[in-house]
């Protein structure tokens, strides 16, 4: 295996097991990481091996027949249950995604669709891709797969000139992209090359791309444009934290999402309340600060003004726990 696909695939990643003392697992208990994560690299050149990633492999193996057909017919019902969109109103469809089995990413996914469903009228055009968290069993898992067949299915529905994707991403991260682990069967890159090529095939022009892993500044490049509003939860050289799997929410999470866009102001006061939060957090500890990056769009705020317009003037109060409050 080439070191670049190493490096670019570790840098990020705790093992963490999730049994009971008595070595059995709880019900409901996401499968842990045991083994290596494989080379997903095509030949040996680092050139060949990053051409690779930007393709967003994705690679399964062993995953039983029917725990396949379970999450096909999950993954439907969620898809079938979206509404279509409502002709002359900017409608939000909100999508959140957990791409890693450690438990505190999906129930962060599951949180924040609440709070983004909430903030942007997304009720009945929200879809929930998380898999077990040791409390629920009871959504789609996130993959690479199932978040692509998602924004497919979002796309048909949704005017995509008029309406909103909100797709908040929550998993360990690379250099490279985002990175899709799940226990020892499914293993995957998501790269901002892949997801900017599947935004433009789709059609879907606006967009509210929240990005929560490790080295998420590297999708802003990619994504930025005027029609788009790109938050991440670190600068490309820099990791973020609070991604044990015990927490609620990782630092990022908990201050985006859990606080500041409960409140009822615009995105961009919520920003940089956020980057004061996270801050303080990783000052405290004495942790190399994660720089949470941003650019919103000149024309986004045409949209973004529509949407805030009609959000909920009541704040809601933050719930669960991260390792902020150890």
């Amino acid at each position: 295996m080439h070191k670049f696909a190493v490096a670019a695939l570790l840098s990020c990643f705790l093992v963490s097991p999730l049994q009971a003392q008595d070595g059995s697992r709880g019900a409901n208990e996401p499968p842990e990481h045991t083994e290596p994560f494989p080379n997903l690299a095509i030949g040996s050149t680092r050139a060949n091996a990053r051409t690779s990633f930007e393709k967003a492999p994705h690679l399964q193996r062993a995953v039983p027949a029917k725990e396949m057909l379970k999450q096909q017919r999950r993954l439907d019902r969620s898809l079938a249950a979206l509404k279509s969109e409502r002709p002359g109103i900017v409608d939000a469809y909100v999508v959140t995604v957990a791409l890693d089995s450690d438990p505190v990413f999906a129930r962060e996914a599951r949180e924040a669709a609440k709070v983004l469903s909430r903030r942007y009228g997304g009720e009945g055009r929200t879809l929930v891709l998380a898999g077990p968290d040791g409390r629920h069993d009871d959504q789609a898992k996130g993959s690479i797969r199932s978040l692509l067949l998602s924004l497919a299915s979002v796309a048909e529905l949704m005017n995509t000139e008029e309406d909103v994707l909100v797709l908040y991403t929550t998993s360990h991260g690379a250099k490279v992209g985002l990175v899709n682990h799940y226990g020892d069967t499914e293993y995957g890159i998501f790269s901002p090359k892949r997801l900017k090529s599947v935004l433009e095939e789709l059609g879907i022009e606006r967009r509210l791309l929240i990005i929560s892993a490790c080295y998420s500044g590297v999708f802003i490049p990619q994504l930025a444009n005027a029609d788009t509003a790109i938050l991440t939860a670190a600068a490309a050289q820099r990791t973020s934290f609070g991604c044990e799997p015990d927490n609620d929410w990782t630092f990022y999470g908990d201050a985006l999402i859990n606080r500041a866009l409960r409140k009822p102001q615009p995105l961009a006061e919520a920003v940089m309340a956020t980057s004061r939060t996270v801050a303080a957090w990783e000052s405290k500890r004495r942790l190399l600060a994660s720089l949470p990056q941003s650019s919103i769009g000149a024309d986004a705020d045409v949209w973004l003004s529509d949407l805030e317009s009609r959000m909920p003037q009541t704040e809601t109060q933050p719930v669960g726990r991260s390792s902020a409050e150890n």
